[in-house]
């Protein structure tokens, strides 16, 4: 593509890069028409000599057919493009779900042409139905087709929406000594579970005791297992592991690198996912609960997710409350 200023006699079929003003009455031709005789005629009315175009060579791809190509070469399941307008196309989810990203292939995409970019959500982040998953934008008014090939091949379904792959979940609550728990916690996982669309099975307490936990476990009706302890699980040999071992399931993960969160257990019975709920899962703002439930509820297996690897962006919040905050206030 060239870019520059040609006199206005030779910019015929080109590119306006600038919004001009025609002859009196007819107004502003705006900024990317692809110039026509009757445009042409309208600036030498209104005395223009010269306009600045973007003329494209043999092979270029004009910015609305490049975005749309980059656009349907991104998008996996899950994810619907929509219609270009000066060069950007907007992928959202058709449904509630997490948007899983191969980050390897957006990086390698976007180093092809600086002219053709995407940029996204981070990868797992949950998403409504219609929630914007990324934006397409190609930067000048056309580019080579070439590069737009290249940049497809590398992007090619590098981003898909992982949407629920469970119905339904039971909720086992441990209590100390005989006072009635309230359901603060309750109604917090209720939401949680709500924005997929699970069900939550009826309530379920029980002593903070591991037999007791184990016993509620084996007779859970849920697809998806979750324990929420009236004290800390502060081992992985602790009470509510244990109740998971003693009803016949393993722990694969103990702590996470997410503040606030630390407190989190993974495990499985069976086929069934079981997540050791830290005490701040009590309270519906954001912690490091929710990124191991979404993903478990989206269908990923807990052996799958790398937990470790939340450290970095992991640090959600300072609570003013805790006992040793990280910084002492003045």
């Amino acid at each position: 593509m060239r870019f520059g200023p040609v006199p206005v006699a030779e910019a015929e079929g080109h590119v306006l890069a600038h919004a001009a003003e025609g002859r009196p009455g007819d107004g502003r031709i705006p900024k990317g028409t692809v110039l026509t005789a009757d445009h042409i005629g309208a600036l030498i009315a209104a005395g223009r000599s010269e306009v600045i175009v973007a003329r494209l060579d043999p092979g270029d791809v004009d910015e609305d057919a490049a975005a749309d190509r980059f656009a349907l070469a991104i998008a996996g399941p899950g994810l619907e493009p929509s219609a270009a307008g000066t060069g950007r196309v907007n992928l959202r989810a058709r449904g509630s779900g997490i948007v899983a990203i191969d980050t390897a292939a957006i990086d390698a995409a976007n180093r092809v042409d600086p002219g053709i970019t995407v940029a996204t959500v981070p990868s797992w982040q949950r998403l409504p139905e219609g929630g914007l998953a990324a934006t397409i934008k190609i930067i000048p008014f056309a580019v080579p087709g070439d590069a737009l090939d290249a940049a497809c091949a590398q992007a090619a379904g590098a981003m898909t929406l992982l949407g629920p792959a469970l119905a339904s979940a039971t909720l086992i609550e441990t209590r100390l000594g005989a006072e009635p728990l309230p359901d603060k916690g309750r109604r917090a996982m209720a939401a949680r579970l709500d924005r997929f669309g699970v069900a939550l099975s009826e309530r379920v307490t029980v002593p903070h005791a591991a037999r007791d936990i184990s016993e509620a476990l084996r007779a859970a009706p849920g697809e998806l297992l979750l324990i929420l302890t009236a004290s800390a699980t502060s081992d992985v040999r602790d009470v509510a592991p244990e109740g998971v071992r003693g009803a016949g399931g393993c722990v694969i993960h103990y702590g996470m690198p997410v503040d606030p969160g630390n407190l989190l257990f993974l495990g499985m019975l069976g086929d069934r996912p079981v997540i050791g709920l830290p005490g701040c899962a009590r309270s519906p703002a954001l912690n490091g609960a929710d990124w191991v439930l979404e993903r478990v509820i989206c269908g990923q297996s807990p052996c799958e997710i790398d937990i470790p690897a939340m450290g970095v962006g992991g640090l959600l919040k300072e609570i003013p409350t805790r006992p040793q905050p990280r910084e002492r206030r003045r």
